[in-house]
């Protein structure tokens, strides 16, 4: 499936259980392993990201009985892992290698952490700095800016850092390495970032405290097994959102998606925009707001303007946003989100060249773009950048185009939401 061929449809109608949530999906792995106990992960994502995180802590000696959507993980505790034999491959997957960098810092073996040609391009010192404030020994490539990752585990001390910028898989590394300490490490961030993190990990028994942009945690203080059940993910379900949206006679419910309100900025842009969405069913699963979102065709959007404090909770949802605008009337203004070019692709180049492509009006920043809306968008050959989100969007730019698009490197989309096309034919008319 390295390129396939979109052509538009008339309308969307249909519901859509999206795939389980991708981060919550690595953390519960990830923290049953580190628990003692046999641990329960329920509605686990099979993508290729989360199974990065499952074959990594096979790899340092956690037994995790695979049963499709449902993992059955044996922990050991905070001391319980063991020295790879080989080095730990983390595919795509920036959470894995990020987070685990944490937990393995704390950890008195060596360990070498790798991944695919994307993930060695992303940028480590995020968290190779902070870490090393703790006493950790990391070393990477380009004196220590990418992967691979030497750590060289050990006695970790506590530390008060103040993050330069909003990052959930940075704030967590931290934490997790914070759970080796003995004393107090404190994090506080310039604004909100999703926090997964800070909601489950004292389910485990972890003793944290959040306040405003401040998250404290005591070291020293071991986890216990829990059963987790996974929500669906609002970032695979935001494209069937904005589909909805663009298409006339179009309505799609998406089930038992995860509501947390550091991921749904996209949400609140687009009511903004004048987008007709409903949210029903609310409740909690497992520590997360969880509800239905029914979208509706919503002709005559309007343009918006997204600042850099609004980012950190539409960050996954940047390139979908961008279809959004290509659509909507007038110029949709988005600053202050320089950290999409660090992604899985430098995603504001990639949506600037790709929609351009499609006739749309772009205007690239540093930090962002100016997209203003075409009545029209022309069906073309694009290309994903190899970035799964990228490759969704493009597909729904494509069902609202004239004319046939072809989206090369499609199969990206394996990485979060393996069974998008399928489902996206499944709902199209």
């Amino acid at each position: 499936m390295d390129r396939i061929e979109i052509t538009p449809a008339k309308r969307l109608s249909g519901e859509v259980i999206p795939p389980p949530d991708k981060s919550i999906s690595h953390r519960a792995v990830m923290f049953s392993a580190i628990a003692r106990g046999k641990g329960i992960v329920r509605n686990f994502l099979r993508a290729q990201d989360t199974e990065s995180t499952m074959h990594a802590f096979r790899t340092l000696g956690i037994e995790i009985v695979d049963q499709g959507h449902t993992l059955i993980i044996h922990g050991k505790g905070l001391r319980g892992l063991t020295e790879p034999f080989d080095v730990v491959d983390c595919g795509n997957s920036g959470t894995t290698i990020r987070l685990l960098s944490g937990v393995l810092s704390a950890n008195p073996f060596f360990s070498v952490l790798t991944g695919d040609r994307s993930l060695r391009s992303r940028p480590m010192a995020r968290i190779i700095k902070p870490l090393g404030l703790m006493g950790a020994q990391i070393t990477g490539r380009e004196n220590s800016r990418y992967a691979p990752l030497a750590i060289r585990g050990g006695k970790l001390t506590p530390v008060t850092y103040e993050m330069p910028f909003a990052s959930a898989q940075v704030k967590s590394s931290i934490l997790l390495a914070g759970l080796y300490t003995e004393g107090m490490t404190e994090i506080r961030e310039p604004s909100k970032s999703r926090d997964h993190t800070e909601r489950m990990l004292p389910a485990f028994g972890a003793d944290m405290k959040t306040e405003g942009l401040t998250i404290t945690v005591a070291g020293g203080r071991e986890l216990y097994a829990q059963e987790i059940d996974v929500p669906g993910d609002f970032s695979s379900a935001a494209f069937f959102i904005v589909a909805a949206l663009l298409l006339p006679d179009s309505e799609v419910v998406m089930k038992n998606v995860g509501i947390n309100p550091t991921r749904t900025g996209l949400i609140d842009v687009l009511k903004t925009m004048g987008a007709d969405i409903e949210i029903s069913n609310r409740r909690f699963v497992s520590g997360e707001p969880v509800a239905d979102i029914l979208s509706r065709s919503s002709s005559g959007l309007r343009p918006a303007v997204v600042t850099a404090e609004m980012v950190p909770s539409l960050i996954d949802e940047f390139p979908i946003l961008c279809v959004a605008a290509a659509k909507a009337g007038g110029t949709t203004i988005i600053r202050g989100a320089a950290e999409l070019r660090v992604k899985e692709s430098d995603r504001i180049r990639a949506m600037a060249v790709e929609l351009s492509r499609m006739g749309v009006q772009v205007e690239e920043f540093p930090d962002g773009l100016n997209i203003t809306g075409a009545e029209d968008l022309n069906g073309a050959e694009v290309d994903s950048h190899g970035d799964h989100r990228i490759a969704m969007s493009m597909a729904v730019a494509g069902l609202a185009a004239h004319g046939v698009s072809g989206i090369n490197n499609a199969s990206a989309v394996a990485i979060s939401f393996p069974d998008f096309f399928s489902t996206l034919q499944r709902l199209s008319e």
